[in-house]
């Protein structure tokens, strides 16, 4: 009987993998072509001389190793030069921008998610506005605000200050009048770009679109952290305030340790994107002024379409990949639930001790 039992449930078992692996094939079969295959010819090519035309595969392709990423890290020539200066002016546009939208769409999730503000409907569609924006189309309305004679020139000269060339001006932010730095940061080399070069900061140009990404951006992180705040529980605000909490302390000790897994989602997301960005500089300035909006991404597309070195722009694809892989780990393990020290335990316990003893009943 026992026998019998067993193989009616393996039969079943074995009906429901199969019924699984149905189900699930048409998406694996989808996700096949279309991504695992397409990468897997990207590796291809960033291991071979292929030229762009015929197939990749053809008998005269031929297999040049890491070539392809040697000239780019360690060729010394235009290549690398061009990459340094893609990746130090994505890592200023990261440094900036991931901080400034994760903090300013929990304000403004913060703002809109109070009881007592009239018209919340209204405001949580504006802020959100500009995230179903078309790219394109903000990426040429900032065109126009920070042109010469825009609108943000014209209200700096009301206030006497004289507009910079926004778009055509390569000088970093942090050079503080300089234009040459100590000999020694000029002839000291990281991917071929001047260390001085790397601690200036992003460009004048670079600035308006950290501006343009902290602006679009802003209002979907915001509803990310807006469907998290309405999760907390009332009653633990409630007791804080009971315990004589001010609004400052329920939130930074009560509310943003509830935020850390949005927290996570916001900077992750925050982070790939940072590191893709490309629709804005193709629509914009293309890589210009002097190199300083150009990006890993914007290089890639360059490298492949333009240049037609396809081995190349597929091998900054990849490392661009390992860069946000790793940034992404290192991300993680600073987010990690870490245990509560007893120096932060003790101020709770000697509460619960005081509470006990007014209450007479001590443990």
């Amino acid at each position: 009987m026992t026998t019998v039992s067993d193989r009616s449930r393996r039969g079943i078992r074995r009906g429901e993998t199969v019924s699984g692996w149905l189900f699930t094939a048409p998406m694996l079969i989808i996700l096949g072509l279309f991504l695992a295959v397409p990468v897997l010819m990207a590796l291809w090519v960033s291991v071979s001389d292929w030229g762009g035309r015929g197939s990749p595969f053809s008998g005269s392709v031929g297999f040049v190793g890491l070539k392809n990423y040697a000239a780019i890290l360690l060729g010394g020539g235009l290549a690398e030069q061009g990459f340094g200066m893609s990746l130090k002016n994505n890592a200023w546009y990261v440094v900036l921008v991931v901080p400034a939208q994760t903090a300013l769409s929990l304000f403004l999730a913060v703002l809109v998610n109070r009881q007592v503000l009239r018209g919340r409907s209204f405001f949580r569609t504006a802020f959100y506005f500009p995230s179903v924006t078309s790219t394109v189309a903000i990426t040429v309305l900032f065109l126009f605000l920070f042109s010469t004679t825009g609108a943000v020139n014209a209200a700096l000269g009301w206030l006497g200050i004289n507009g910079p060339n926004w778009f055509n001006d390569p000088s970093g932010i942090f050079h503080f009048g300089q234009q040459s730095g100590p000999e020694a940061l000029e002839q000291a080399t990281v991917l071929g770009v001047p260390l001085w070069d790397w601690i200036v900061g992003p460009s004048v140009a670079m600035c308006v679109y950290i501006i343009m990404a902290v602006f679009t951006t802003s209002g979907t992180f915001m509803l990310l952290f807006l469907a998290a705040l309405q999760n907390i529980s009332g009653e633990v605000q409630e007791a804080a305030m009971v315990d004589g909490a001010n609004a400052w302390q329920r939130f930074w000790r009560i509310t943003l340790p509830q935020l850390r897994p949005t927290l996570f989602t916001v900077l992750t997301l925050g982070l790939i994107g940072g590191w893709q960005v490309f629709d804005q500089i193709y629509t914009g300035t293309r890589g210009q002024p002097a190199k300083t909006t150009l990006t890993p991404a914007y290089q890639s597309y360059q490298a492949s379409f333009l240049d037609q070195e396809w081995g190349q722009g597929a091998a900054i694809a990849f490392i661009l990949f390992v860069i946000i892989i790793a940034f992404t780990l290192l991300q993680r393990w600073i987010l990690r639930e870490r245990a509560v020290s007893r120096r932060r335990v003790r101020p709770y316990l000697e509460a619960v001790r005081r509470a006990e003893r007014r209450s007479g009943d001590p443990r």
